[in-house]
């Protein structure tokens, strides 16, 4: 079990890698197109509406992408974390205590950062929830390509950290951004739920059940006025992560093995196309360090994560309620809080659900602006951190090698 486990971590990792290079590919395309002379023609791919009329969706292209490819996003983040939950990491509790207390200073600290710096400003009644998510495909690309030379266990706290914190911002959506509830529809979402759950207890393998059931699922949420999305959650949670005798994979496993490539290779790199394209103008530039909006996201993200990982997970430890990972020096901790700074993905899902309606669309633009350079600081100096760090680490190795025999 202890080397499945293992073996899972290492392909999670190597996936999410590639799928942050992808996921950054994108985002420099969108950025790249919205301030080119080209820009209208990006503008007219977002806002191109593909309707789906007997279902009564008229969806443009830009809200496929966040209501329905993130949906698949959502799923694999819903797999890996019941099978963190079970078989993984946050399964046994003192492992688990450490990223779990980190990730929730993590949410807590930068919302109340963002709250009090936007507090009055239009929008903030829901924005400060914006620098809340860490993006594990991005922090983990960083970690991959900066941190190869720290202790392994850096990894293992990161993902982990990062799942835990992707569930609190599951929970925060789900409870700020559902104004108004369709019963019937809450309901049939729920039978969906209900027979998911039966037909793994049954150990029904056939897509021919699943996948009607996630569509429907999607769609009844999306019916009833609660982000669509969760149904992936709720889905992937769902999932058997334990193997039976007879079985080389579990459910979990193999559907992951699937869609995880799905998810970090096309959804997430696709959503970042839509979302990133931010214009880039000399009024946006004017106000991401003076306006209280997008101080509150960038100063939330940047100070906040940091400070809200890394200070409550050395309070944790410090008074023996959780234990450090082993080789790890608090000096890496600190560049993996660093890390977790990187808020692309949900952050600019929650920026668009947050600030959708306020005013003319600038302060979404100004959002998501403020949540584009705090990520690519924020990569930025961890990598700085990390290289620094895994210099310390190989420098000590080398110094062990030539150390004599006893």
């Amino acid at each position: 079990m202890i080397n499945q486990v293992r073996s899972e971590l290492a392909r999670y990792l190597r996936t999410e890698t590639v799928g942050g290079a992808l996921l950054l590919v994108a985002a420099a395309v969108a950025l790249l197109w919205a301030n080119s002379p080209w820009a209208d023609s990006y503008v007219t791919m977002t806002e191109t509406v593909l309707p789906l009329e007997p279902l009564h969706l008229e969806l443009t292209l830009a809200d496929w992408a966040k209501d329905g490819l993130l949906a698949v996003f959502f799923f694999v983040a819903g797999l890996e974390l019941k099978r963190e939950l079970v078989v993984g990491e946050l399964a046994d509790r003192k492992r688990a205590a450490l990223p779990i207390i980190a990730a929730i200073g993590g949410v807590v600290t930068p919302a109340l950062i963002a709250a009090i710096v936007g507090f009055g400003v239009e929008g903030m009644d829901r924005g400060w929830a914006i620098p809340v998510a860490t993006d594990i495909a991005f922090a983990l690309a960083v970690l991959a390509m900066t941190g190869s030379r720290i202790p392994a266990g850096a990894r293992v706290f990161l993902l982990s950290l990062a799942v835990v914190d992707d569930l609190l911002a599951i929970i925060l959506i789900a409870v700020l951004f559902t104004t108004t509830l369709a019963l019937l529809w809450l309901l049939a979402a729920a039978a969906c739920f209900a027979v998911w759950a039966l037909a793994q207890h049954r150990r029904i393998a056939s897509p021919v059940v699943y996948v009607p059931l996630a569509l429907v699922a999607w769609y009844a949420l999306h019916e009833a006025g609660i982000h669509p999305t969760l149904a992936g959650v709720a889905l992937g949670l769902l999932t058997r992560v334990r193997t039976d005798p007879d079985e080389e994979e579990a459910p979990a496993t193999r559907w992951e093995h699937r869609f995880q490539p799905i998810s970090a290779g096309l959804c997430v790199p696709l959503f970042a196309l839509f979302a990133s394209g931010v214009p880039l103008n000399s009024k946006v530039f004017g106000e991401l360090f003076t306006d209280r909006l997008s101080l509150a996201i960038i100063l939330g993200l940047l100070l906040g994560k940091t400070i809200g990982i890394f200070g409550i997970s050395w309070m944790a430890i410090r008074f023996g309620i959780a234990k450090k990972p082993a080789n790890l020096e608090y000096r890496d901790m600190f560049a993996l809080s660093v890390l977790g700074a990187i808020g692309f993905t949900v952050s600019l899902l929650v920026a668009e659900l947050a600030l959708s309606d306020v005013g003319d669309g600038s302060a979404v633009d100004l959002a998501k602006a403020a949540v584009l350079v705090t990520s690519m600081a924020a990569s930025l100096a961890g990598s700085a951190l990390l290289l620094r760090r895994g210099r310390v680490h190989q420098a000590r190795r080398a110094a062990r090698a030539l150390e004599p025999e006893e």
